[in-house]
C-alpha cells in the first residue's frame, strides 16, 4: 500500500516538473525577445547616458538636456503636441464610438465598415499624401485660393491633425468594444427609470468604460511622446518632438550620450503613465478581491 503511496507521489511530482518545464519553455521564447529587443537597449541607453566623451561616469548629458534652452523647448513642444493629440484623439473616438454603438441607421453601419481604413494605410504614403493635400500649393489652396489657406504643413496644427487620423481608428476600436460590452438591460433600465442621456452618459456608460480609455489613454500617450515619422516630415524645424531630436543628436551630431539621455527621459517619462495604469488596474483588482 505505502509502495503505491510513493509511486502516486512520485508520479505527480514528475508531472509537475514536466508541467513546470513546459511552462518555462513557452515563456522564455517571449522573454528572450523582450531580453533582446527590450531590456538589453534600455541597460546600454542607461550606461552611455552616464559616460562622457571619454566613457567616464558623469552627469554632463543629463545637465545638457535640462539646461539647453533648446532641448527644454523640444520637451515643452513634445509635452504640449501630445497632451492635446491624446485629448483630440480621445474625445473624437468616444463620440464617434458612442455613434457607432447606439445608433442604427444606415450611415453609421457604413462608417462602421470604413473607419479602420487608415490602420492600413503606410503611415509614410499617409503623411505625403496629407503634405499634397494641405501645402500652401496643395489640393486644398487651390480650391479655397493660396492667399486664404491657413498654416498647416511645417505647422503644429498640420502635427495635431495627422496623429488625429493616425490614432482614432485604433482607439475607436478599443472603446467601441468596451462600449458593446455594456449590458443593453443596463441601459433600458436607466432609460425605463427616466435617467436623461447626460445622466446616462455620467453614471452608466463613463463609468462602465473608463478602464477601456485608461488603456487606450496609455497607449496613445506612449506612441505620440515618441513618434518620428510625423514629426520629421509635418512638424516645424524648432522646436521639434523628442523624437527627432533624438535622431538628429545620434545621427548627425554624433552626440550618442545626450541622444541616450534623451531616450531615457522619454522612457521615464512613459513609465510614469504606465505607473498610472498598472496601480489603477491593481486598485481595481483588489477591490475585485473583497
Amino acid at each position: 500500500m505505502s509502495r503505491d503511496i510513493v509511486l502516486k507521489e512520485s508520479f505527480a511530482v514528475k508531472k509537475k516538473t514536466k508541467m513546470a518545464v513546459l511552462g518555462i519553455g513557452l515563456v522564455m521564447p517571449s522573454f528572450l525577445t523582450l531580453l533582446v529587443l527590450v531590456i538589453y537597449p534600455v541597460t546600454l541607453a542607461i550606461m552611455e547616458s552616464f559616460q562622457n566623451e571619454d566613457n567616464v561616469f558623469s552627469l554632463d548629458n543629463y545637465k545638457y538636456i535640462f539646461t539647453e534652452p533648446l532641448i527644454l523647448q523640444n520637451i515643452k513642444h513634445t509635452l504640449v503636441v501630445t497632451f492635446i493629440s491624446c485629448i483630440l484623439t480621445l474625445g473624437a473616438s468616444y463620440l464617434l464610438a458612442i455613434y457607432l454603438n447606439f445608433n442604427k441607421s444606415i450611415f453609421s453601419k457604413i462608417i462602421n465598415k470604413l473607419y479602420f481604413i487608415p490602420l492600413f494605410i503606410p503611415g509614410v504614403i499617409a503623411i505625403y499624401g496629407f503634405i499634397n493635400f494641405y501645402r500652401d500649393n496643395g489640393w486644398v489652396a487651390r480650391i479655397i485660393g493660396e492667399n486664404n489657406m491657413p498654416s498647416i504643413i511645417y505647422d503644429m496644427k498640420g502635427l495635431l491633425m495627422i496623429n488625429v487620423w493616425f490614432n482614432v481608428p485604433f482607439t475607436t476600436m478599443l472603446l467601441l468594444s468596451a462600449l458593446q460590452a455594456i449590458p443593453n438591460s443596463v441601459i433600458e433600465s436607466a432609460k425605463d427609470a427616466g435617467a436623461s442621456k447626460i445622466r446616462l452618459f455620467i453614471h452608466f456608460i463613463l463609468p462602465l468604460s473608463y478602464k477601456t480609455m485608461l488603456v487606450a489613454l496609455t497607449f496613445l500617450f506612449m506612441g505620440l511622446i515618441g513618434s518620428f515619422t510625423a514629426p520629421f516630415l509635418i512638424d516645424r524645424n524648432a522646436p521639434q518632438m523628442l523624437g527627432v531630436s533624438m535622431q538628429q543628436h545620434f545621427s548627425v551630431y554624433n552626440e550618442i550620450g545626450q541622444s541616450s539621455a534623451l531616450a531615457v527621459f522619454m522612457f521615464l517619462l512613459c513609465s510614469i503613465v504606465g505607473y498610472f495604469y498598472i496601480h489603477n488596474n491593481m486598485k481595481e483588482s483588489k477591490k475585485d478581491m473583497f
